[in-house]
């Protein structure tokens, strides 16, 4: 047995008055209790300022390197390089204090394959090629497919492989240049047949969407997630209030895809597209805010490994956004703990301070429910028990 111990702790949902001693017996969390609780004798104990849940990313593309083009070239590489560049893109995350991950655009199966054998990476949940129409973005991962049976079929064979989640592109998107960021890909009845033959076999289906016409068919659709949300329309960004208010009803998780590094501009060819449709990340932002005042449930989670800004491991920058633009730190923290374990069907496995879950710790040199940025300087980081060499 050994323990961790912090006068600050957040459990995933809420700071646990009088800090905590967390006891871990081989990969899992076997007490936790205040920080003053006595230890069992002879157990080895490392204390911090600060210990939360492992974080989890709801968005990230292992299959990608964080290179200009790192979607673009990802069908061309060989099989052993593909692997490795999930292996380095795993260990970026375990080094950040990331210990779970969403993965929503594999290539060829293999972040679904490897999901099923817990290896020394984050526990990993992984949808697979992601479903877009032909053509459609994202379409050399391998996922087109158009029709209602088609969709259905393309479902279960996703369910058959070990998938844990359905990613569809419900738009456009800024990577696939002869995309149309405003326009739907799929009929109303596409989508829900899509959800329908998901939810028969328990899996929830995000979906990836930028216009505003496709946020709303994709909310019309009953879609679990809702991925970037953009809203866009001739004149940007906009969230209608009646929208807004939908959204927040209906509980639907939307992960707006921010944080990225700091002075790291998208790429030349990504800003050019951005440009095209009325966009720069600064009224990305302001859009952001306008969902979480709307009340709608946010999620951190980043698009890691789609290029320099967006190397993986750069989680704790974006609950840092979440923050600056008026979310609660708890909110923010729990964005990337607890809520997210829910949303990505972790609760229960990991994502809270709960005895009985996977021994996944961050442990911090300062409090990060009063200076976020304490996630970006990582103590200690325990995956699934696994103290992680911090200097790699």
């Amino acid at each position: 047995m050994r323990a961790y111990r912090a006068e600050t702790a957040f459990d995933g949902t809420r700071r646990l008055p009088g800090g905590a001693l967390v006891l871990v017996e081989n990969s899992t969390v076997v007490g936790v209790e205040p920080a003053a609780f006595p230890l069992p004798d002879g157990c080895p104990v490392t204390d911090a300022a600060a210990v939360l849940p492992g974080l989890i990313d709801s968005h990230v593309h292992l299959c990608a390197d964080s290179s200009p083009r790192a979607l673009e070239k990802i069908p061309e590489l060989p099989a052993a390089d593909l692997v490795e560049v999930i292996e380095t893109a795993e260990q970026q995350h375990l080094r950040a204090g990331v210990t779970a991950v969403r993965d929503l655009g594999d290539h060829s199966w293999v972040v679904v394959e490897r999901a099923g054998r817990l290896g020394n990476g984050p526990t990993v949940v992984a949808a697979g090629p992601p479903l877009t129409s032909r053509g459609g973005h994202c379409w050399s991962m391998g996922g087109e497919v158009q029709g209602v049976e088609p969709l259905r079929r393309a479902v279960r064979e996703r369910v058959e492989r070990g998938a844990g989640v359905v990613k569809i592109m419900a738009s456009g998107g800024v990577m696939t240049p002869d995309t149309d960021l405003h326009a739907c890909q799929f009929t109303l009845e596409e989508l829900r047949a899509v959800v329908d033959e998901a939810h028969r076999s328990g899996l929830p289906v995000t979906a990836h969407a930028h216009g505003l016409a496709s946020v709303e068919r994709a909310l019309d659709a009953g879609v679990d997630g809702i991925e970037h949300c953009s809203c866009l329309t001739g004149a940007g960004p906009q969230l209608p209030d009646a929208l807004g208010a939908r959204l927040a009803a209906a509980g639907t998780y939307v992960c707006p895809t921010v944080g990225q590094l700091p002075g790291m501009d998208p790429p030349p060819h990504v800003q050019a597209r951005m440009t095209a449709v009325g966009v720069d990340l600064d009224r990305l932002r302001a859009h952001v805010a306008a969902l979480q005042r709307a009340g709608v449930t946010l999620l951190a989670g980043t698009d890691a490994g789609i290029g320099p800004g967006k190397r993986h491991g750069v989680l704790p920058f974006a609950v840092a956004e979440l923050v600056s633009i008026g979310m609660p730190a708890a909110a923010a923290l729990s964005a990337a703990t607890g809520l997210a374990a829910r949303a990505c069907g972790l609760d229960g496995r990991t994502g809270r301070l709960a005895v009985g879950l996977d021994a996944d710790l961050l442990m911090l040199d300062a409090d990060p429910l009063t200076d976020v940025t304490a996630l970006q300087r990582p103590r200690v980081v325990v995956s699934r028990g696994r103290e992680i060499d911090l200097d790699g």
